[in-house]
C-alpha cells in the first residue's frame, strides 16, 4: 500500500494539473517534497524487511545475557507492572498486542534497550526518562 501511494504521489507531482500557475503557486514542490520523503521511507522499509526476514533468531536460557533477538520479561520497579520486549536490530517502537498482552520491539539505540543488554533474569536495570530514571527487574529471557 504504501508502494502504491509513493507512485501516486509521483506522478501527482509531474501531472500538468500540478503545474504552477503563477510565482508564488507551491503545488508541485510539495507534491515534489512528499514523493521524495514516501520513496525513502518505501526504501527504508524495503532495507527493514530485509534485515529482519535475514535475522538468526538465538536461543537463550535463564543463565544467558540479553543480546540481539532476545525476548524479554521485566518487571517495573515503579508501578510493578510487566512487558515482554524483543530485541531487534532495526524496526524498534513497534508494539503488537493480542487480547491483553502486549509485545514491543526495541533496538540497541533506545535507552531501555542498551539498559537490557548483558543483564540476566533476576538482574535490575534502569534507564533514563524525561521523568527521571526508571529501574525494572528481568523475570525471564527467551
Amino acid at each position: 500500500m504504501l508502494v502504491r501511494r509513493q507512485r501516486d504521489t509521483q506522478a501527482a507531482a509531474t501531472h500538468s494539473e500540478n503545474r504552477p500557475e503563477h510565482a508564488k503557486d507551491t503545488r508541485a514542490t510539495e507534491q515534489g517534497y512528499l514523493a521524495r520523503g514516501l520513496a525513502a521511507r518505501v526504501a527504508e522499509m524495503k532495507q527493514t524487511i530485509d534485515r529482519l526476514g535475514s535475522l538468526e533468531l538465538l536461543r537463550f536460557d535463564a543463565r544467558q545475557p540479553i543480546a540481539l533477538t532476545a525476548l524479554v520479561m521485566l518487571q517495573d520497579h515503579e508501578d510493578g507492572g510487566t512487558r515482554t520486549c524483543w530485541l531487534v536490530p532495526c524496526a524498534g517502537g513497534v508494539a503488537l498486542c493480542q487480547g491483553d498482552h502486549a509485545l514491543r520491539t526495541l533496538t540497541p539505540r533506545s535507552p531501555l534497550g542498551r539498559a537490557l543488554l548483558g543483564l540476566r533474569v533476576g538482574d535490575d536495570g534502569a534507564f533514563p526518562t524525561p521523568g527521571g530514571e526508571r529501574g525494572f527487574e528481568i523475570l525471564s529471557i527467551a
